[in-house]
């Protein structure tokens, strides 16, 4: 989840009153109406005295957003890549594994990862497991043992089909020794889950 904000929304020659919530891709006003822009469908955007202004092909909208609308458009115009979201830093040494996408290679490559593909390296800081069925999470345990003892795993799985689901996902991560600390949108049809080692279990 982004960020939310109490607010006022002033759009098609009426005003609403609610809560807008800055997403990774798009800006969703939740009130007596609810709106949602995709960034991607913005035109402009501007911050003035406290107020959110945005022209997007749906028309335009302006949120009083206080001292929130000068960091919202910042974000706006600049939205964070996925690489980014996920923690990736230089030198970092990364494994992907059971993951075939290769616009995130390219970026992880961008990024400055020392990359590993098809197995996991051993102390990777961080490991991106591609799980598309609740099969594949039967290898979380032995993927725990290639992290670095503050490293981060990675499932990356498709979203709302039957074949795996974010419960089956939590319960393996906590079967397999760890815990969940965090959920970035991967893409437009995966969700990447993020797992760790308990402070108290890293040697």
């Amino acid at each position: 989840m982004g960020d939310a904000v109490k607010c006022r929304i002033h759009t098609d020659g009426a005003s609403f009153t609610g809560e807008a919530l800055l997403e990774t891709s798009e800006l969703i006003f939740r009130g007596d109406k609810r709106i949602v822009i995709k960034f991607d469908a913005i035109q402009s955007v501007e911050a003035v005295d406290g107020e959110l202004h945005l022209t997007h092909k749906g028309g335009e909208a302006t949120i009083e957003l206080g001292s929130y609308a000068a960091k919202w458009a910042e974000k706006i115009l600049n939205p964070k890549t996925v690489v980014q979201k996920l923690g990736v830093k230089a030198g970092q040494q990364v494994s992907v594994v059971h993951l075939d996408d290769a616009a995130f290679m390219r970026d992880l490559e961008k990024a400055g990862a020392l990359i590993t593909s098809g197995l996991a390296k051993k102390n990777s800081d961080a490991i991106f497991y591609g799980a598309n069925t609740r099969a594949d999470l039967a290898e979380l345990e032995s993927l725990r043992g290639s992290l670095a003892s503050n490293g981060s795993l990675w499932v990356i799985r498709p979203k709302g089909v039957k074949d795996i689901t974010e419960s089956e996902v939590m319960a393996a991560g906590k079967a397999a020794g760890m815990v969940d600390v965090k959920v970035v949108r991967f893409s437009d049809t995966h969700t990447a889950e993020k797992f760790v080692i308990p402070v108290a279990k890293r040697g």
